[in-house]
């Protein structure tokens, strides 16, 4: 008494008491009375079964060799087919098995060869399988055992029957060959020509759009080249009319500093005149006048003098027009002298006198000699390229009419304006 185990790939079949039908245990564990319960066990592994049927008459009549390959294996899936195998293979050895399995498969074989051609098995060796598994199965079922697999794995004959199908078949092949090479040949040169048309014609194109664009590119580059060059010249004609507008404008103001220097020496010489008028007048004049005012003061003194005197006296009448001619005869005294000495003034400094009375009037002169052409609305001047144009050539014309002066003043006082400023420098 005790438990019983058995692996997956086998069942147990236990009969005896308390069955009345054997129980079949597959890959699993059972209580087992002993010497009054019997166990046994059957195998469930997959059989590889080689099928060769030789020298087998076809539909018809040629004898072809088929060799088969099937794996059958003791169903465990399905209880009423597991108790057939359990009557039909029980207590039979494996061998035992695979022998009746394989019978059976063989002579399903040859019966589908037997109704099937040559080109049949050959050509279509799926078909062929598929009818022997079809027709094998539904036999071996009601022996408990399933088909797994069946494949065909080889056919031949000895009487060369499928060496001659394989030569028309070949040579059927060879020819569709041949003619699929000459067609693929005339397709492939139809196509080379198209590809090489279709290649011309864009290279065609190509060349064409580079020469557009070419063309375009020079059309623009003489367009900017057109643009710069006239911007060149524009550039070097304004800097050509833009030169002599330099150059006037250099020598106006190179003359404009010629105008302040003169201005600056003209203020230079009215300054000097100036002072030699404030040292005449405090070496001459102003001590001239001061005697006048001294003898006038004593002129009335006296006269008041003499008035009061009168006033006192019952002369006074008399003494008042003596007092009164008295200082008219004073004043005319005083007079005298101080005509005497501005002539003696006059006769020291002659030449500086006229220097100086000259050295006044010259601003007046030369107002006077630019006053005709202040007056003018316009005025037009030839150069011959060597001489100052413009307001240049005006003023210069104007200080060389005004530089002449002195020797004019010369010739008609014989004072030398020149000579004396000289030696009124040298004194100072």
């Amino acid at each position: 008494m005790g438990f019983k185990t058995c692996g997956p790939n086998e069942a147990m079949v236990i009969s005896g008491c308390c069955y009345r039908r054997p129980s079949i245990i597959p890959g699993g564990r059972a209580f087992l009375w002993p010497c009054i319960q019997r166990l046994q066990r059957i195998s469930l592994n997959t059989m590889t079964l080689s099928i060769e049927s030789t020298h087998v008459y076809t539909q018809l009549g040629v004898p072809v060799n088929v060799m088969g390959v099937a794996q059958v294996k003791i169903s465990s899936t399905n209880s009423e087919m597991l108790h057939a195998a359990c009557q039909q293979f029980l207590g039979k050895s494996e061998k035992e098995i695979r022998q009746i399995a394989k019978e059976t498969l063989e002579g399903h074989q040859r019966a589908i060869m037997a109704h099937m051609t040559v080109e049949e098995i050959y050509q279509d060796r799926k078909k062929f399988s598929q009818a022997v598994f079809e027709v094998a199965s539904s036999d071996l079922i009601n022996m408990g055992i399933s088909v797994v697999s069946y494949t065909l794995r080889d056919i031949s004959d000895s009487g060369g029957y499928l060496k001659a199908l394989g030569m028309s078949r070949t040579a059927q092949v060879q020819k569709d060959a041949r003619m699929g090479e000459a067609e693929a040949l005339r397709d492939s040169g139809i196509k080379e020509a198209l590809a090489k048309e279709a290649q011309m014609a864009a290279e065609y194109s190509n060349k064409t759009m580079i020469a557009e664009a070419q063309r375009d590119f020079e059309l623009k580059k003489a367009a900017y080249d057109m643009d710069v060059e006239t911007k060149k010249a524009q550039a070097e004609l304004s800097y050509s009319l833009q030169a002599p507008k330099t150059k006037q404008r250099i020598k106006e103001e190179a003359m404009q500093i010629k105008v302040v220097e003169r201005g600056q020496q003209i203020a230079l010489q009215e300054q000097e005149i100036m002072r030699r008028e404030r040292e005449l007048d405090a070496t001459i004049n102003k001590p001239a006048e001061a005697e006048k005012f001294k003898m006038e003061k004593l002129a009335e003194a006296q006269k008041l003098k003499v008035v009061l005197e009168a006033e006192a006296d019952s002369q006074a009448i008399q003494m008042k027009g003596e007092a009164e001619a008295y200082a008219i005869e004073a004043k005319a005294r005083a007079e005298a002298e101080q005509m005497a000495k501005k002539a003696d003034a006059w006769k020291d400094y002659q030449d500086a006198a006229m220097v100086d009375m000259i050295l006044e009037m010259l601003p007046k002169m030369a107002a006077e000699v630019a006053a005709p052409l202040s007056a003018c609305n316009k005025i037009t001047m030839v150069s011959s390229g060597n001489s100052d144009v413009g307001a240049a050539k005006l003023t210069g014309e104007v200080m060389e009419v005004i530089e002449k002066m002195p020797k004019l003043i010369k010739n008609l006082t014989s004072v030398d304006i020149h000579k004396s400023m000289k030696a009124a420098m040298r004194n100072t």
